[in-house]
């Protein structure tokens, strides 16, 4: 199977389901976020020690790969398994399992040493991206109506949101426990 199938070249791509959008329409934008997240916690879990903390990230991206699969998916497309408010509800665990570990936050937080821990801020700043982007697949006030798998969509918003707090967690989690300093933003 050839990886090209030059249904692109004009600027359209498919979204699941089978409707042609422009490759910068509002749902393409988000799931190409979300993918571009993947890929850079695929980068953090290259970097990061051997632990629990890795085997979250890869739960993480198989959860990704959902919340993109939802934002890529037109209202033709066939139902498929759902995020839980459980996934939600695991990442504030570990965001709460890690805070009791690490010193409390005294002022803002500028990346730095070591290097994984700078990754988590970066990867915290592209889940940022692919929540603001998300937004514009939901109904503006215009009167617009609400796509078919609207739930799934606010609830990988949601998801996103709570994702990048952990990965700003992680990020000062690393730093701790790798033996950083943290910088602090002191105006």
């Amino acid at each position: 199977m050839k990886i090209y199938t030059k249904g692109g070249d004009k600027g359209t791509t498919s979204l699941v389901g089978g409707k042609r959008v422009a490759k910068n329409h509002p749902r393409v934008e988000a799931y190409g976020d979300v993918d571009e997240l993947i890929s850079f916690i695929g980068l953090v879990i290259s970097d990061a020690p051997q632990g629990h903390e890795r085997d979250v990230l890869e739960k993480i991206q198989k959860e990704l790969m959902l919340v993109s699969a939802h934002f890529a998916s037109d209202s033709s497309a066939k139902k498929m398994k759902e995020l839980s408010e459980d996934d939600v509800t695991f990442l504030e665990k570990e965001i709460d399992r890690m805070t009791d570990e690490i010193p409390t936050q005294t002022a803002f937080v500028l990346p730095g040493a070591p290097r994984v821990s700078s990754e988590c801020h970066v990867a915290r700043t592209i889940c940022r991206r692919a929540e603001r982007h998300s937004l514009a697949i939901l109904p503006s006030e215009k009167g617009e109506t609400e796509p078919e798998n609207i739930d799934s969509v606010e609830r990988g918003i949601k998801y996103l949101n709570r994702l990048s707090d952990y990965l700003f967690t992680l990020g000062r989690y690393y730093c701790h426990k790798c033996g950083g300093k943290e910088i602090f933003w002191l105006p």
